[in-house]
């Protein structure tokens, strides 16, 4: 087999924020997690990691060659969020699309703040912001929330020490106020294809992971609108990318990088259908 498949699962022990758009003063947030951010925060701790050995402090090039190689060596699913189910290992997803309601009562919340105005001792003007977030708690029943996702290794080719420097990641937006801390609670090497408890099969033995759904499955990534048998919303999907080659837009967060017009997460799929897990965990149809 080409590549190896790993059940991750992931505490989460603080509020989580995965920007999506904003609404007024509202910064929404994704109720999962892409996997542009499962990439880049696995590039930084590797890079990190690999500049500390050396006694330094990593640069800008440092970090896009080490995001390369986790794309050469690695591909991502998205994650979501997850109760424990039936036992202490077995852990189920709460899919955003079902019960659309009943999953933001439970798992999201937000924190409105605003800066300060010293001299007039009053908040500043225009500055008041809400921040949406997925809670690390339920938020009816105060269960623990985890995240539940895959990660696919290149068998032969992978020398990343990807699975130490996921017990140190943090996660998404606002990591300065502390959000997004995760623990890493285990991975397990899947081999009877089934992802997300039979959902997804995994068909594997490929340039790049490859995933197969049944008619009338919805989608738990993105996937590229072209030729792609999916009904359901579309969205450009951006990122912003720290690119200082670049002669303009070169420092931190100011390249937006589009990846593509996609289908969202919970689009229903209209037939049975392969699809190439791309980077930045993106999916692609191909022929069956």
């Amino acid at each position: 087999m080409v590549w190896k498949a790993h059940e991750v699962v992931f505490r989460l022990r603080s509020p989580l924020h995965i920007g999506w758009s904003k609404v007024g003063n509202l910064l929404r947030t994704r109720p999962y997690v892409t996997g542009r951010v499962l990439w880049g925060a696995l590039t930084m701790r590797l890079t990190r990691d690999e500049a500390g050995k050396k006694g330094l402090a990593a640069g800008p090039d440092e970090y896009e060659q080490l995001g390369k190689k986790v794309h050469r060596c690695l591909a991502f699913s998205y994650f979501y969020p997850a109760l424990q189910w039936g036992s202490d290992d077995a852990y189920k997803v709460a899919w955003p699309w079902e019960e659309e309601s009943t999953f933001c009562y439970r798992f999201l919340s937000s924190y409105q703040a605003t800066a300060l105005s010293y001299p007039a001792q009053s908040a500043d003007e225009g500055m008041l912001r809400e921040a949406e977030f997925i809670s690390p708690y339920t938020l009816d029943t105060a269960e623990a929330v985890f995240l539940k996702g895959y990660v696919f290794e290149k068998e032969g080719e992978c020398t990343l020490d990807w699975q130490s420097a996921l017990s140190r990641l943090q996660l998404g937006g606002e990591r300065g106020y502390g959000w997004g801390d995760v623990r890493f609670v285990r991975s397990m090497e899947i081999t009877n294809g089934r992802l997300f408890d039979g959902q997804v099969e995994y068909v594997n033995d490929s340039a790049r992971p490859i995933i197969r759904l049944h008619e009338g499955a919805r989608l738990p990534a993105h996937v590229l609108a072209e030729n792609a048998p999916v009904a359901g919303n579309v969205e450009p999907l951006v990122g912003r990318e720290w690119r200082s080659n670049n002669s303009h837009n070169r420092y931190v967060g100011q390249h937006v990088e589009l990846s593509g017009v996609c289908f969202t997460p919970g689009s229903t799929l209209l037939t049975e259908c392969n699809f190439e897990i791309k980077e930045l965990g993106i999916w692609k149809a191909i022929d069956n």
